[in-house]
């Protein structure tokens, strides 16, 4: 490599929608933005075990756009293998990161504990990920930063964290570096979301990483509430459960907010809702402490609460199961990766009378995106089950903004970046995005593979 060059790393949502991973190299620095795991298809999640290819010694610190687990969830491997640096993100981003950390290390313990007691892992012994020992190691290279401010990183090297609107601490980034202006979107949320302010929008680039989640299409314009609403009454009539896996950042909060409201209103029956998370339990201490984050009041917070059983033991959880009339359920995890939402759906997903809602995106090879698609059976713990429960989504709901929001976050940058990489989409959703942007602003738009390597000159 050149002595003065700047190098971009592809080492996760390049091709996928998962595992953001992306390191900037020049001669003096090397820098992590983002540390996710990879989810979904199997030949993505193999990933996460193997070694990155790069020196990860070397890496001087890392940024966190915000805390979900595809963007932060391979720190604690990262540490394993040899990470001494810090690891920088605002306040609310790092106690989301140490939440989900600590419940997808107890989740991959518990998981890989199931597997060898029942023996149905190829693998011998099961083993996790990583443990909560991994975790604990990782969180002393936790350091906050605040937004909207310049941080001087020294060999020519400043960046910026501005609020993008994805869930509770998101930002994007702008970093100074090598003589040139990189903005990473992190996620970008909707422009109207019920809960956190829009997003704020870059003003100028070099170099713009943009993720494409939903880049090839738009949030259908629905009335939510009147969706939701008539899902629960459709299903209580037919003396039904609704089912909803939610991630526990954002969403679940953003579903208790809306049954709150229909309660309120007396639009929906006065019957048994639960939050089933622990994740999604710490979640909400989280809001009540960064109240200057989002919307709500810590009244509301309180009172939205009052209307939720709140879900601790998965004793509790024997418990929801066992009685017979309906009842709204919102359980981990959004994509039916693990979590409680699994148990429900041992019980329930076999009854034509149960609802399962999906408010999120779906990744490609997860149980949530084959039951959108129509799949007779899923696979739970080494077990099939029948699928005849009946599957809604509302797609409006999701943290991620679509097609138009992308595009709008990109128009206050006054002078034509030198390059679009679109990166964080599924390959038919990023084709269709970049194909956008450059027919709308011109801009030389890339879709990068995954472990691609590019100079940026």
């Amino acid at each position: 490599m050149s002595n003065n060059g700047l190098y971009i790393h592809f080492l996760g949502a390049a091709g996928t929608v998962t595992g953001s991973k992306y390191l900037i190299e020049t001669p003096n620095k090397k820098v992590l933005v983002d540390c996710g795991l990879f989810q979904g298809l199997k030949s993505l999640r193999l990933h996460n075990w193997e070694y990155l290819p790069v020196n990860i010694p070397d890496i001087n610190f890392v940024l966190l756009t915000h805390g979900h687990l595809d963007h932060v969830g391979y720190l604690p491997r990262l540490i394993k293998a040899g990470f001494k640096g810090k690891i920088y993100g605002t306040e609310p981003t790092l106690d989301i990161a140490e939440i989900v950390l600590k419940d997808t290390a107890k989740i991959q313990e518990e998981e890989a504990a199931h597997a060898n007691k029942h023996g149905y892992s190829k693998h011998s012994p099961a083993e996790a990920l990583y443990d909560l020992k991994d975790v604990e190691k990782t969180l002393p290279h936790f350091c906050v930063i605040k937004p909207d401010e310049w941080i001087d990183f020294g060999n020519d090297m400043k960046a910026r964290f501005q609020t993008n609107g994805h869930i509770l601490g998101s930002t994007f980034i702008e970093i100074h570096i090598a003589g040139k202006k990189l903005v990473f979107s992190g996620d970008v949320g909707q422009d109207e979301d019920l809960l956190l302010p829009s997003p704020k929008r870059p003003q100028e680039a070099d170099i713009v990483f943009i993720e494409s989640t939903y880049g090839d299409r738009l949030h259908p314009k629905e009335d939510i509430k009147e969706r939701l609403k008539k899902v629960i009454l459709e299903t209580v009539a037919k003396g039904g459960n609704v089912i909803i896996p939610s991630f526990a950042v954002e969403r679940t909060q953003t579903l208790m907010y809306l049954l709150w409201q229909l309660r309120k209103e007396n639009a929906i029956p006065d019957i048994p809702f639960i939050m089933d998370s622990p994740m999604g339990n710490n979640v909400l201490d989280v809001f009540e402490k960064h109240l200057s984050w989002h919307k709500l009041s810590k009244a509301d917070c309180t009172e939205m609460c009052k209307l939720f059983k709140l879900v601790k033991e998965f004793k509790e959880t024997l418990a929801i199961m066992a009685t017979p009339y309906p009842k709204v359920i919102i359980a981990g995890s959004g994509m039916v990766a693990g979590g409680r939402v699994l148990s429900y759906l041992q019980e329930y997903v076999g009854r034509p009378e149960t609802t399962v809602l999906f408010v999120g995106y779906q990744a490609e090879g997860t149980r949530g995106r084959k039951m959108q698609e129509g799949t007779h059976e899923i696979k739970i713990f080494g077990k099939y089950y029948e699928v005849k429960a009946h599957i809604e989504t509302i797609h409006g709901l999701s943290a991620h903004g679509d097609q138009k929001d992308l595009l709008e976050w990109l128009s206050e940058i006054k002078t034509p970046p030198q390059k679009v990489f679109i990166v964080h989409g599924e390959s038919q959703a990023a084709d269709a995005f970049r194909a956008k942007v450059h027919d709308t602003y011109g801009w030389n738009c890339i879709v990068p593979k995954l472990y691609d390597i590019v100079e940026i000159d």
